[in-house]
């Protein structure tokens, strides 16, 4: 695997839970890809993971994945935690059920064929890859969050928010 490709991802959530967005950049040599996306009530944490996992899955190749990620949670949990969640079924050290057990399924899995660096990265620092990443994720979220009224105040309470993935009927 000589093939590196450099990721930086990052996760938002306004509210926690919230609506929430995801954002990746990936680099291979010249090339630049970014990727978002959101939804309308998550976590910072399910945000975090959701980009990983988007950024793994995007690859089309077995590569060498050097994976920047500013949320020690998303680090930890696969390359310390997971081993023993495994050998315990999917369960804490305190015989709890691990929680987004789905998305620590499918992050393992998009993981698995690749050889990946994680590092991790502080956030709001001046990185400026994790700052793109942030800018996406909130990009991202932007349409699930409540629309603001004209005035450019939130609706007032007992006044119904718009939402951009409100069905036409």
């Amino acid at each position: 695997m000589a093939e590196t490709v450099i990721i930086h991802t990052d996760g938002a959530c306004s509210g926690n839970p919230g609506p929430g967005g995801w954002g990746a950049v990936l680099q291979f040599g010249q090339h630049v890809r970014e990727l978002k996306g959101g939804a309308a009530e998550t976590t910072n944490n399910r945000m975090e993971m959701t980009a990983a996992i988007e950024a793994l899955t995007t690859l089309t190749r077995a590569c060498a994945v050097e994976l920047h990620t500013d949320s020690t949670y998303l680090r930890d949990g696969l390359t310390k935690w997971i081993f023993g969640w495994k050998k315990n079924g999917w369960k804490t050290s305190d015989k709890k059920p691990v929680k987004n057990l789905d998305l620590w399924q499918a992050l393992d899995a998009a993981a698995a064929r690749h050889e990946i660096d994680w590092r991790w990265v502080k956030g709001h620092a001046g990185d400026a890859m994790n700052e793109r990443a942030d800018a996406l994720a909130n990009e991202g979220m932007a349409p699930f969050k409540p629309k603001k009224d004209e005035a450019g105040e939130k609706p007032a309470k007992g006044k119904r928010p718009e939402y951009s993935d409100k069905p036409p009927f």
